[in-house]
C-alpha cells in the first residue's frame, strides 16, 4: 500500500489553535491602536480648527469668529468669503471626523468674540476613550468624562 501525502486532522486542528491563540492576541492591541490613532486625529483636527479661526478672524474682523463649522469650510472658494472661507475641508465641516463628532458652541457677540469646539468619540471605547475641547485661547484640553462645556478646570494635552 502506498502511502498518502499530505496533513492529518490533528496538525491541522493544532495550527488552526495556534492561529486563534495568535489572533486573540492581536485584536486587543489593534483595537488600542485605532483608538490612539482617532484620538491624535481628533486633537489635530481641534489644532486645524483653532488655526482656522484665527485666520479666519483675521480675513474677517467685522464678523470675529466663524459661528459654524460650514463658515470655515466652503465649497466655491472663488473668491472666499464669511459664509465659505475655505479654511478646512469638507469632512470636518461635516462635524465627523476619524470616529469623532465636533461642535462649534459658545459663539457669542458682534463681532463673535469667542467660540468652543468639543470632541466627542461617536462610539465612546469603541472609537475613543477621551474627550476633547478648545475654545479661543487655543489650547487643547482632554477629559474622560463627556464635556459640555471646555474650561479652564479641564485639563492641558501636554
Amino acid at each position: 500500500m502506498e502511502r498518502q501525502k499530505g496533513f492529518s486532522l490533528i496538525e491541522l486542528l493544532i495550527v488552526v489553535a495556534i492561529i486563534l491563540i495568535i489572533a486573540a492576541i492581536a485584536i486587543p492591541n489593534l483595537l488600542r491602536a485605532r483608538i490612539s490613532a482617532n484620538e491624535s486625529s481628533a486633537v489635530a483636527s481641534l489644532r486645524t480648527l483653532n488655526t482656522a479661526q484665527i485666520s479666519y478672524n483675521s480675513a474677517y474682523p467685522t464678523v470675529g469668529f466663524a459661528s459654524t463649522l460650514g463658515s470655515l469650510s466652503g465649497t466655491s472658494c472663488t473668491p472666499p468669503s464669511s459664509t465659505g472661507a475655505c479654511l478646512i475641508d469638507t469632512t470636518l465641516a461635516a462635524g465627523t471626523k476619524s470616529g469623532y463628532s465636533f461642535q462649534l458652541t459658545g459663539t457669542s457677540g458682534t463681532p463673535v468674540a469667542t467660540y468652543q469646539v468639543i470632541a466627542s468619540p461617536l462610539t465612546p471605547n469603541q472609537t475613543g476613550v477621551r474627550y476633547f475641547c478648545s475654545f479661543a485661547d487655543a489650547v487643547v484640553r482632554f477629559s474622560a468624562t463627556a464635556i459640555t462645556s471646555c474650561t479652564f478646570s479641564d485639563s492641558p494635552l501636554q
